[in-house]
């Protein structure tokens, strides 16, 4: 049977000390229940708050307590009224009631997200939304107390708000009827679900409710005796054949009458359970030996017979029910389960969590309610879902392209849809991931690649060393799906290869340096202009191809270079040489401030091509040195020698090609430069140079290619073309 309220707060002669003591048995724990109250309740009455957070307080244990609820769940429901109310802040709850009262307050905050689920079909449901519903899920999952809190204060929110007006009283409840009450149902605690499904009913629907309260009012004392008698007979004869069993008759909530009236288009005066009467026995067998009985002595109705032992519902309710044809003609309802299926019934998940150390089963056992738990919820967001109330768009992020699985001690991991065992692994902690060297899946051994499912138990084994593999980069073979496992994986290696790389930068360098007569020490400056800390994290990153060496001898030669000729000579020393060579006017790539033929050359660091922006600087006996805009080496000339710059354009006339140095980075495959040289050959594009090197650890190869083009207008095509190709992940000008 339910339970209703049963204290009278206002009544002069209330007790808290005798109330405290009628739910808790437990002297110790009646009595800090008994402090904590008093301690509640007197900073309830210091910040000024009215007795209705108080009485508010007292009915949640209440309801709680009847659910066979530990003592810190009734504690935590005292708590979460202050802390709701902001009496209490976040900072002070662990200090003030440790951080396991806290832990649990806080989650039943988070069922506040439940809200968000009562999104119209024509709204978005926002990123933060989609995160709180999230947390929500998972807090449900980690501790179910903190959901039968929540219910339980929602029964209290609705008894209050009987005297509000109506559209207060309209709008609670259709959140309840619709987002609370199948949550309930899902979990199976009748005790809640009954009473937000009738209460929610009286505000939806006045009049009905009045109409069925009446009818039902109106044949009370005629079908008590009925019951009465019928209970008094049915006992008698289970006695007799020695079945242990109690019979006792049960109220009819009013919602379920309606909604059995309107799913079957019945009158009142129709329907068959109105008298109901409920049998609980000792054994399961008793179960089908008291329906042998029940059909021996009355004749049944076979369309209404239902087993749900055999065939239990989804939130796990059992039970038998059938439907007889009693005395005087009149129709019964009969319900047979035995003590445990009634407790699961009345209790459902609540009946199950197990809070006190020394309970049997262990963890296996709390995993395995864990699941079943999860099930529950998401069947309960199915519900929901075919209610109206939940956007699609929240159905899908939150459960379409998530799952969620466990440890191996029971705690909820949310991973992105398609994860694969390493990605848990790494989900974890990197150092899992990089010491992962097998997984199993519910017990069982699984490959790397295998990927997870909701409500599987994730176990990693692992070495003493990490021993990642490059081959899990590899997005085809398909180690790894998430971005962060990848991140990680990529930093171990870069961190493992980083000698290496500094060495081969070192050698690099010092070679290149020694050709132009320079040494390791003059590339100081190079540190700073490449945003490096060190000269290391330089040469780490020339050994990487991260930076290319090129750009950085040029920088360097840039900062050392010595000129010996004045300004004025170098500019006569360039119109000397210019008009020795000078050929046919109006045949030069350039034009110097209008005047052609004067002795140029186009830049090997950059590498121009007409339709790019350039700038010339005066050279020491090579004429002007023709440079893209936003050349590093040309910003370097200008800084130190603005007086040498001169303004430059493209010659109309010129009718020759341009070189152009092409660098590619492609997954290394069979036919890769067949496939490449084929888009070349179908642009025109001359090939004038080409050289490859493939790295067998990544799969990848770098191509660097030297082409002859005509303007900027063809590059941007040959680029296009190439990055359409399969395989390749970069490409671009050097």
């Amino acid at each position: 049977m339910v339970s209703v309220r049963e204290a009278h707060f206002s009544d002069p002669d209330f007790q808290l000390e005798d109330w405290v003591n009628r739910y808790i048995s437990d002297t110790d724990e009646a009595q800090s229940l008994l402090e904590l109250l008093r301690q509640i309740e007197t900073l309830m009455l210091q910040h000024g708050n009215d007795t209705n957070l108080i009485q508010r307080a007292r009915e949640l244990i209440e309801i709680l307590a009847p659910l066979n609820m530990d003592i810190e769940t009734l504690q935590a429901s005292v708590i979460f009224v202050a802390y709701d109310a902001g009496i209490l802040t976040k900072e002070s709850l662990e200090e003030s009631f440790g951080k396991g009262l806290a832990t649990l307050v806080r989650s039943v905050e988070t069922m506040n997200a439940i809200g968000a689920l009562k999104i119209n079909d024509q709204s978005r449901a926002t990123e933060p939304q989609i995160d709180n519903i999230r947390r929500m899920l998972l807090a449900m999952v980690e501790d179910v107390r903190a959901v039968v809190i929540k219910l339980a204060e929602r029964i209290c929110l609705l008894r209050e708000v009987k005297t509000a007006d109506e559209e207060t009283r309209v709008l609670l409840a259709r959140e309840i009827a619709d987002i609370y009450a199948p949550l309930a149902n899902r979990l199976g605690i009748g005790q809640l679900k009954w009473e937000l499904e009738d209460i929610s009913f009286r505000y939806l629907h006045p009049q009905t409710y009045k109409d069925i309260a009446k009818q039902l009012d109106g044949k009370r004392l005629d079908r008590e005796t009925f019951i009465d008698n019928f209970v008094d007979q049915l006992q008698a004869r289970l006695d007799k054949d020695h079945i242990r069993a109690k019979v006792y008759g049960r109220p009819k909530h009013i919602y379920s009458i309606w909604k059995k009236m309107k799913g079957k288009d019945l009158k009142f005066d129709e329907l068959f359970d109105v008298r109901a009467v409920r049998i609980v026995t000792d054994r399961l067998q008793d179960c089908y030996g008291a329906l042998g009985v029940v059909h021996t002595l009355w004749h049944h109705i076979p369309r209404e017979f239902d087993d749900y032992v055999a065939n239990p519902k989804p939130n796990g309710y059992q039970s038998i029910h059938t439907i007889v044809v009693g005395p005087e003609g009149k129709t019964v309802e009969i319900q047979i389960r035995t003590e445990q299926m009634h407790e699961d019934a009345e209790l459902g998940v609540a009946a199950h969590w197990k809070y006190k150390e020394g309970t049997s089963g262990g963890k296996q056992t709390g995993y395995e309610e864990k699941i079943n738990w999860l099930r529950k919820i998401l069947q309960w967001q199915e519900d929901v879902a075919e209610s109206g109330n939940l956007v699609e768009e929240v159905r899908s992020q939150v459960f379409e392209d998530r799952v969620y699985v466990f440890t191996p001690s029971g705690e909820v991991v949310d991973l992105p849809l398609g994860s694969t065992v390493l990605d848990f692994a790494y989900y974890i902690h990197s150092h899992v991931g990089h010491k992962c060297i097998g997984a199993k899946v519910d017990g069982r051994i699984v490959p790397f690649t295998y990927q997870v499912e909701t409500g599987q138990r994730i176990e990693i084994i692992t070495s003493k060393q990490p021993n990642p593999k490059r081959d899990w980069l590899n997005p085809h073979l398909g180690y790894i799906r998430s971005s962060r496992a990848r991140s990680k994986i990529q930093h171990w290696f870069k961190q493992q290869d980083r000698d290496k790389n500094c060495a081969a930068g070192r050698e690099m360098m010092e070679t290149e340096l020694s050709r132009v007569g320079l040494k390791l020490k003059d590339a100081q400056s190079a540190v700073e202009r490449f945003n490096m800390v060190s000269m290391d994290d330089l040469l780490a990153a020339i050994g990487g191809g991260d930076v290319r060496l090129n750009q950085v001898v040029n920088h360097v030669q840039s900062q050392m270079r010595k000129h010996e000729l004045s300004d004025a000579e170098a500019v006569e020393d360039l119109v000397k040489k210019s008009q020795s060579k000078a050929g046919k006017k109006g045949k030069g790539q350039v034009e110097v401030n209008g005047v052609g033929n004067l002795m140029n050359h186009i830049a090997r660091c950059c590498q121009p091509v007409p339709g790019d922006e350039i700038f010339g600087f005066i050279t020491k006996g090579r004429g002007i040195s023709v440079h893209r805009a936003d050349c590093d080496q040309v910003k370097e000339l200008i800084r130190a020698h603005p007086e040498r710059t001169v303004d430059v354009v493209w010659g109309e006339n010129y009718s020759g090609g341009y070189k152009i140095r092409l660098r590619i980075i492609a997954n290394d495959r069979s036919g890769l430069l067949r496939d490449l040289t084929s888009v070349l050959a179908a642009e025109k594009t001359h090939v004038m140079a080409m050289s490859t090197s493939s790295d067998v650890k990544t799969q990848t190869a770098a191509i660097e290619l030297e082409l002859e083009l005509y303007n900027l207008d063809g590059l941007s095509k040959v680029l296009a073309k190439i990055n359409q190709v399969e395989g390749v992940s970069e490409a671009r000008r050097l």
